[in-house]
């Protein structure tokens, strides 16, 4: 079975990175169609056949959208995360009359984040895998149901808002009214000692009894770990489902209209035209996906951040902050490109 499991995952493999290389190569056989830097310079300047075009009707649009959180970003943020950078290598203190003291030290607040705090490597590398479980586990339920309510039936104005409410509940208002909850916190403790008095834990000794047996121990611990999170998966899905919403509500029905007379299954017009339709969304529900979990309160990295702020290390919180940026950076570049290189658009 573990040979069997082995084979079938290079086989995998194999296949997804012949994808790749056979959609890079495309992307450089046409890459005469796409922009480049002087074209999106164009864009913006008038009195050129580049300006003129519906693309960059298109471009500067999207900039109009955006512009408000650019001007907040130079007004509000640019100066903070300049001075941050500039903490992460200096010794930061509180000077006795007021204000900072400075000292650089290069990079030796780096050099504690990665060799001698005790916690933030640890929690760092146990946090990525489970940030990249439930990312892939909350894009997966979210076009599930966002394709189950985008058909006719009874009731589906409800079920929308049923299922848009946790994007309320985790606001930020309502996690914080829960947490300082009296009455929560004693329901909470009351369930976790009957669960610990009982000695029953359905989910630990099923996974214990598959694990024993040998029957895909790796994958099914990966399908428990989720189904302990379907509480922070369901509570992170709202958005992503609005906007597989409104990415299948833009489908024209003569596609489909056009598919049935042709006779393809519901099966091959799902994935003939709704996914390819719906794949351009895919790319921005799994950047915000990736952005929502690690900037998560329950996230032990960010908790471990807090502790060393509340101490007023601010060098070594600096380092650690642009170290855990770095690594969010990192992971959303490699997303980005493995979703781009598989996403249709409506030109191609």
């Amino acid at each position: 079975m573990k040979s069997l499991l082995g084979l079938l995952c290079e086989k995998t493999i194999g296949i997804l990175f012949d994808s790749l290389f056979e959609k890079l190569k495309l992307n450089r056989m046409n890459n005469r169609d796409r922009w480049g830097f002087a074209e999106s310079i164009l864009t913006f300047i008038p009195g050129n056949k580049v300006y003129g075009s519906m693309r960059s009707r298109n471009a500067r649009h999207g900039v109009a959208f955006i512009l408000p959180f650019i001007i907040g970003f130079l007004v509000f943020m640019a100066s903070p995360l300049i001075q941050s950078l500039r903490m992460s290598f200096n010794d930061v203190k509180l000077a006795q009359g007021g204000g900072l003291t400075w000292n650089f030290i290069a990079f030796d607040n780096y050099k504690y984040a990665f060799s001698v705090d005790p916690y933030f490597n640890q929690r760092l590398v146990e946090e990525i895998p489970r940030m990249a479980i439930n990312s892939v586990a909350t894009l997966v339920m979210a076009f599930v149901i966002a394709v189950i309510l985008n058909q006719n039936f009874k009731g589906r104005t409800l079920a929308r808002v049923i299922f848009f409410l946790p994007v309320i509940l985790s606001s930020g208002v309502l996690p914080g009214i829960e947490s300082q909850n009296e009455f929560y916190n004693m329901m909470q403790g009351i369930n976790e000692e009957i669960a610990n008095s009982s000695g029953v834990n359905i989910s630990a000794g099923l996974q214990n009894l598959l694990s024993v047996s040998g029957v895909g121990s790796g994958v099914f611990k990966v399908l428990f770990d989720m189904i302990d999170a379907v509480y922070d998966i369901v509570m992170a899905s709202g958005i992503q489902i609005i906007v597989f919403l409104s990415g299948l509500q833009a489908i024209s029905p003569s596609l489909y209209e056009a598919a049935d007379v042709e006779g393809c299954t519901a099966w091959e017009a799902f994935w003939k035209i709704t996914f390819p339709m719906v794949s351009p969304l895919l790319l921005v529900n799994a950047c915000y996906t990736i952005i929502d979990f690690f900037m998560k309160n329950d996230n032990r990295v960010m908790e471990r951040i807090n502790e060393l702020m509340q101490r007023l290390e601010f060098g070594h919180v600096s380092a650690m902050n642009w170290i855990y940026f770095a690594v969010a950076a990192a992971f959303i570049g490699l997303v980005s490109l493995i979703i781009t290189l598989g996403v249709h658009y409506y030109e191609d």
